[in-house]
């Protein structure tokens, strides 16, 4: 496994990460998610993403019945805060309150003291940012959370939240969370740069489009137990499986993954950590096999040549 540090901060994280969105609580419960965190850390995982509306908090909740027995000096874990967790109007967004209440809830959940990073799961339009900004920096000094960074959120209100923290002398994010993959390119215009000229890394989600740049679903077949049979979860990646020219051109990337003894997953991923804006590609897996095929992906070096050919199949948008 191959480490890297999260934009400017001293924060050095494997360039594979685990997340636990749409696996555990609802693919994996408690037995395989033993199996599957335990075999992420033998193989050099150290980022662990998660965030309170995951299940509305089971999947939190899975995670802390794991972390206790494991060295959290080791591990650096991520939550995140912004979805609704109930109906109360107060239970949601990035108020103070909510923020507040968030993390204290996420720590609860994952029997831990602190969170390495805590992510404001998107921009929140009917809250200050000042706010949102102090309220973090509170946590941060608290020891609550140790870093901090934003998800979703577009260049300009990256750029704001950042200055408001260098005009108070508040912790500035350090990490930005944004959907990246071969068929989702649209941070490359404006967010990817300005985080690096912010000196904030980025640690992108969905690297395999839900599974689709797999090459699993390819003639539009969806295999039985795949995350696209099962309609409580693949409500992200219907119009992709449904997308022949999309999933002709997944498939073309098997010839260019044979030249490294790859899969098209290995080699989608690879794609994404070319770039060292990158810091880490957050990838779920609900197996073992996919856990260690996904880690595989670190350490390819992909030539000029074959990136040329995968942008030629998958132009920026």
């Amino acid at each position: 496994m191959n480490y890297r540090r999260l934009g400017r901060s001293g924060l050095k994280v494997s360039e594979i990460a685990y997340g636990s969105w749409l696996t555990f609580a609802n693919q994996v419960e408690l037995d395989l998610a033993e199996k599957i965190i335990d075999k992420a850390v033998e193989l050099g995982i150290n980022y662990i993403d998660t965030a309170d509306v995951y299940a509305v908090g089971a999947a939190e909740t899975l995670l802390g019945k794991i972390l206790p027995r494991l060295n959290r000096r080791q591990l650096v874990i991520a939550t995140k805060a912004f979805w609704p967790m109930s109906d109360s109007p107060t239970d949601q967004g990035l108020s103070r309150k909510h923020v507040f209440d968030s993390l204290y809830g996420s720590l609860d959940r994952l029997n831990i003291g602190y969170v390495d990073i805590f992510y404001c799961h998107r921009y929140d339009e009917e809250t200050p940012l000042e706010e949102t900004v102090e309220a973090i920096d509170d946590l941060i000094r608290q020891g609550k959370a140790l870093y901090w960074g934003t998800s979703e959120w577009s260049a300009e209100q990256i750029t704001a939240a950042f200055n408001i923290c260098q005009s108070r002398g508040f912790h500035t994010p350090i990490v930005n969370q944004p959907n990246y993959s071969l068929i989702v390119r649209g941070i490359e215009k404006q967010i990817l740069p300005t985080c690096e000229a912010l000196g904030m890394g980025t640690a992108n989600f969905s690297p395999l489009g839900q599974g689709v740049l797999t090459g699993k679903y390819s003639g539009g077949k969806i295999p039985a137990g795949s995350r696209g049979s099962d309609n409580s979860l693949n409500m992200y990646m219907k119009d992709s499986i449904a997308n022949m020219d999309l999933l002709e051109r997944v498939d073309k990337l098997k010839d260019i993954a044979s030249e490294y003894e790859a899969t098209i997953a290995q080699i989608a991923i690879a794609w994404i950590l070319r770039n060292p804006g990158i810091s880490s590609v957050i990838a779920g897996a609900s197996s073992i096999d996919q856990l260690e095929s996904n880690v595989k992906a670190s350490g390819i070096k992909l030539s000029e040549r074959h990136i040329l050919q995968i942008n030629a199949l998958f132009p920026a948008e």
